[in-house]
């Protein structure tokens, strides 16, 4: 079961190599700028900011097996993993301000490690517009952002090797997308053989984000444990959050995702968070850093005036 009162930890990771579109580095400085620290401490009663990890940094383009910048993602990857290890050890929640969602790698396998070592269930719910399950052998563009889920659940991935024998696979099962509405032709049947559980934006039409997401935190209850938020902002439809370098129109709206964000919380499962893909240079006032904020608000129990709980019927 998740800390029910975590001190929320603040981890930049200023870093954009796994995309294409620079920009993303500038996403911590963003969210903080939209006063993410404030509105935590408000819900939570104490925030701690560690700051911003250092890596590598390309002054050239580095391509080898198909992956873009690899050794440098493997460096960021390491240290990002270990830092959110040690938080949740401190009892913490960490709440990782990305940064490009290649650094999902990292966090997740920080995740795995402390749930792994004290025989605790995992829960990963990836909210983007994307699948992220190419390969170095299907992505067109080698850009690791759109690798992450691919290469943690690749027991045989190169990230992987190079991350070091501690770190290991996580298992598809353990993942479940929700608002996926772009996926390459070949990724699509990757994903579709791997059994990847997918909500896509059809199923929330039809459904509704209510009925999908009550079936996919039902799913998490029965297993308990530790839920992990991996929030990429292009989940949310681009005319609320221009701010990111690769925008799929007809995604979610304000109020859909900030449902999605109250029912997780919920759960008392949600133990820790990436905010990522907030690209300052692409966006309107830092509009869309704030909306990231005031999701993260309601991820951490920011509520309007009752829960769902306090309604019949």
């Amino acid at each position: 079961m998740a800390n029910q009162n975590p001190v929320p930890a603040l981890i930049g990771v200023p870093t954009d190599l796994g995309a294409s579109c620079r920009g993303c580095s500038m996403g911590p400085e963003a969210l903080r700028v939209a006063g993410i620290y404030s509105v935590l401490e408000r819900l939570c009663g104490r925030v701690v900011d560690t700051g911003d990890i250092e890596g590598p940094r390309a002054t050239r383009e580095a391509v080898s097996n198909g992956y873009r910048h690899l050794d440098m993602a493997v460096t960021w990857s390491q240290i990002l993993s270990l830092r959110v290890y040690e938080a949740l050890t401190n009892g913490q929640c960490p709440v990782i301000l990305g940064g490009d969602h290649s650094i999902a790698i990292g966090s997740i396998l920080g995740v795995a490690r402390y749930c792994r070592e004290r025989q605790t269930p995992l829960t990963i719910l990836w909210l983007d517009a994307h699948t992220d399950f190419n390969t170095p052998a299907t992505s067109p563009s080698g850009n690791l952002h759109g690798m992450p889920v691919a290469l943690l659940t690749d027991p045989d991935s190169e990230m992987l090797r190079r991350m070091g024998a501690d770190y290991r696979p996580v298992a598809v099962e353990n993942f479940q997308l929700i608002g996926v509405r772009s996926v390459d032709r070949v990724e699509k049947k990757t994903v579709m053989a791997a059994g990847l559980e997918v909500y896509d934006m059809r199923q929330i039409d039809e459904l509704g984000m209510r009925k999908v997401m009550h079936a996919v935190l039902e799913k998490a209850k029965a297993r308990g444990g530790h839920l992990h938020v991996s929030f990429d902002i292009d989940f949310l439809d681009p005319l609320i959050a221009p701010g990111t370098g690769a925008r799929v129109k007809g995604g979610p709206n304000y109020r859909e995702a900030q449902l999605c964000m109250e029912m997780i919380y919920d759960t008392g499962l949600f133990g820790s968070l990436d905010l990522v893909e907030i690209n300052p240079a692409l966006d309107i006032q830092n509009q869309t850093a704030e909306i990231a904020v005031e999701m993260a608000a309601s991820l951490f129990g920011e509520q309007i005036l009752a829960r769902s709980s306090d309604f019949s019927g």
